[in-house]
Formats: structure tokens, C-alpha cells, sequence
């Protein structure tokens, strides 16, 4: 039997983030709910105490990899949030194509404080024609912030789009001291 999702918030300066964790690491990264969105329900969801209340010892042995993955993701996420590189990440566990995983671990290497473009993007993972793909990678990020799609700009170094609002990725990129 696969071990079900465990969803944990994540508070913020800037919100409440909301965290999803498999038994293998991070599987999503919501970004706080507004009043224009809603939080969509999934039965697989537990929480870290229903987890608790179980004796097993491979579900203790989980929750206690939860939670220090739940730490790290905190403090890489507050890193980031406040314009620095974090130190450590947790493990990914994501859920996406092979070309999505290629964009996605492109992006992970862009540094703090710099950009890329969709079609630099696109380069660096060999397929120089996929620029509108790289886009749809990026939209179809489950864990942005952390995997910095907020860092790649149109060719024109216009802001383009992203998942947590054009506004919310003009911060990001201020705080990181970019500049539009």
C-alpha cells in the first residue's frame, strides 16, 4: 500500500504556504490562498498527527523524515522569500514529464539574483525549439519558489507569467535585487 500525501502549512511573512510530501520528499508547494482561490480537496491528504497517532514504525520513521524535510523546506522557502540562497533543500519528489523534469532541474540552477530567458532556458536543456514548452514547464511547476521558475523572463526581459501571480514574482525578483 503507498503511503498517502501529508499536507502541512507552512507560515510565512508573506502568507501561509502549504506543503505536500510523499514518503520519498516535497511534492508541492502551494502558495497561500487568497479570497479568489479556494483550496481544492483530495482524500488522499493526511495530516502530520494522523501519521502520528499510528504505531507503526515505518510511519514513525516517515513522520520523522517529514518533519525534518517540513524544516528545511521552511527555512529554504524563508531564504528565498527574503532574497538569499538557501543552504539546503529538501528532497524533490516531482511528479511530471521528462521534459518538465529537465526544465525543472535547469531552473534549480539559476542563482539568486539572476534570470533567465525561456529560450536560454530551452538551450540549456537541448531542445532550442521548445521555447514555448519551457513556458508550459514553468507554468506546470509544482514547487515554485523553491525550483525558481520566477527567474526566467521573456526574451524581451518582459516579466512573462507565473503560477503565484505577475505581482508576487515582481517581488520575488526585487528581492533578489533584479531589476524590470
Amino acid at each position: 500500500m503507498k503511503t498517502p500525501f501529508v499536507e502541512l502549512p507552512l507560515k510565512t511573512d508573506d502568507g501561509e504556504f502549504t506543503t505536500r510530501y510523499s514518503e520519498t520528499g516535497l511534492t508541492e508547494l502551494s502558495f497561500p490562498i487568497t479570497s479568489r482561490r479556494r483550496r481544492r480537496g483530495d482524500e488522499s491528504q493526511n495530516s502530520i498527527n494522523s501519521i502520528e497517532s499510528d504505531r507503526d514504525s515505518s510511519r514513525r520513521l516517515l513522520q520523522i523524515k517529514i518533519r525534518g524535510w517540513h524544516r528545511l523546506t521552511e527555512a529554504a522557502l524563508k531564504a528565498i522569500l527574503a532574497g538569499r540562497q538557501p543552504n539546503k533543500f529538501p528532497p524533490l519528489d516531482l511528479a511530471g514529464t521528462a521534459f518538465q523534469k529537465s526544465v525543472w532541474h535547469a531552473l534549480r540552477k539559476i542563482p539568486v539574483g539572476r534570470t533567465k530567458s525561456y529560450g536560454e532556458i530551452a538551450q540549456a536543456i537541448g531542445r532550442p525549439k521548445a521555447v514555448r514548452a519551457v513556458g508550459g514547464a514553468c507554468g506546470a511547476n509544482p514547487v515554485p519558489v523553491l525550483v525558481p521558475c520566477h527567474r526566467v523572463l521573456a526574451a524581451n526581459g518582459k516579466i512573462g507569467g507565473f503560477s503565484g501571480g505577475l505581482e508576487r514574482k515582481r517581488r520575488l525578483l526585487a528581492r533578489e535585487g533584479v531589476k524590470i
